[in-house]
């Protein structure tokens, strides 16, 4: 086959049909972040976060006071996706059936036989939101982030695969504690990023306040489908990286175990535990996803270091030390990117 013939052709030619497939998931970018400026004002790093997991087949929880639009985002992202979408409020008295859904004995009317019938529940939909994930009891936890993890639902001798793509955008609140149930670094362990979600500027709070007390709607279209998130999540895994990227990314890793011999002396003065091979995957997914959201068509050390701290946030449990001195994770993780750098002259 002719090179003409195969620039006709992407599917003849993976390479050159990876190469047009980043400029459309490019363009499509800033066209969704166009359709939820329309909905969300602000939050511009929150909402490229969220779209990272997103491509990475990833989930992500979301930590901000109320107010802050978490919820809206997530419902205005499915739209925007063309996504099936559904939001549970989670309570002290949730049930893991009231997600996963359950078996139903019903009577048939023409053999007056009794059968169950399985009644899905609302964990059947492409986009999840888990509001407030810490205000249910741990048994319902595991039961959500069991089917984050392994994407089938298991209903006594019936296995009921989830709609695929599949996400779970958790949500919580960070100043209320009491009466809550927090998750263990286990089970956040199994979400990609803890993203920060913060208050808005002062310009922003006015656009706001205009938008949510005057007559404006919002007006979305959908620019992309189940399908296109599929595609481009295939293509993220074949983005090309060099070998002292993937270096960069496990020396950031391995620098927060206080028991390796790459740790500075703050981390073993600072870090009970530090994060595990998890993390390395994840900051490297992060910033192939990164690399072609902007259009470019390899990762860098640059990608990871915009990474690092949504990825690693959760993953690093502090000592008591520097719990009582009020030093936090993401100081932790920040000055390691004041003090690892990549290798020599690359980036």
């Amino acid at each position: 086959m002719t090179d003409t013939a195969e620039k006709r052709n992407p599917a003849a030619n993976p390479e050159q049909g990876d190469i047009e497939t980043v400029k459309t998931l490019n363009a499509a970018y800033k066209k969704m972040t166009d359709q939820i400026g329309q909905a969300v004002v602000g939050q511009d790093k929150v909402i490229e976060q969220v779209l990272i997991a997103i491509f990475c087949r990833g989930h992500a929880l979301l930590v901000g006071v109320p107010g802050l639009a978490k919820t809206l985002l997530v419902s205005t992202l499915s739209r925007v996706m063309h996504l099936t979408f559904k939001r549970v409020q989670f309570t002290p008295d949730l049930m893991p059936s009231d997600i996963t859904g359950t078996d139903v004995l019903e009577e048939d009317r023409t053999t007056d036989k009794r059968v169950f019938r399985f009644v899905h529940g609302p964990v059947f939909a492409n986009m999840l939101l888990a509001d407030e994930i810490n205000r249910t009891p741990p048994k319902t936890q595991a039961s959500l982030l069991e089917a984050m993890q392994e994407r089938i639902i298991t209903v006594g001798e019936k296995d009921y695969p989830l709609p695929d793509p599949f996400f779970v955008l958790a949500t919580q609140n960070p100043i209320e504690q009491e009466g809550t149930y927090p998750l263990p670094e286990a089970q956040l362990d199994r979400f990609m990023f803890m993203i920060k979600v913060d208050y808005p500027s002062a310009d922003e709070e006015i656009l706001i306040m205009k938008q949510v007390s005057g007559t404006y709607e919002a007006k979305l279209d959908a620019v992309l489908t189940g399908a296109d998130i599929l595609n481009l999540q295939r293509i993220v895994r074949r983005v090309p990286a060099a070998d002292h990227v993937f270096q960069y990314a496990r020396d950031l890793a391995r620098a927060t175990r206080p028991g390796q011999s790459e740790a500075p002396a703050f981390v073993r003065e600072l870090v009970q535990w530090g994060a595990g091979p998890r993390a390395s995957i994840y900051l490297m997914l992060a910033a192939k996803a990164r690399a072609i959201l902007h259009g470019r068509y390899h990762a860098t050390t640059e990608d990871v270091r915009e990474a690092a701290v949504p990825v690693m946030r959760h993953r690093i449990v502090p000592t008591f030390n520097a719990e009582a001195a009020g030093i936090t994770t993401d100081q932790i993780v920040t000055r390691l990117l004041d003090e690892i750098h990549p290798a020599a002259g690359q980036s």
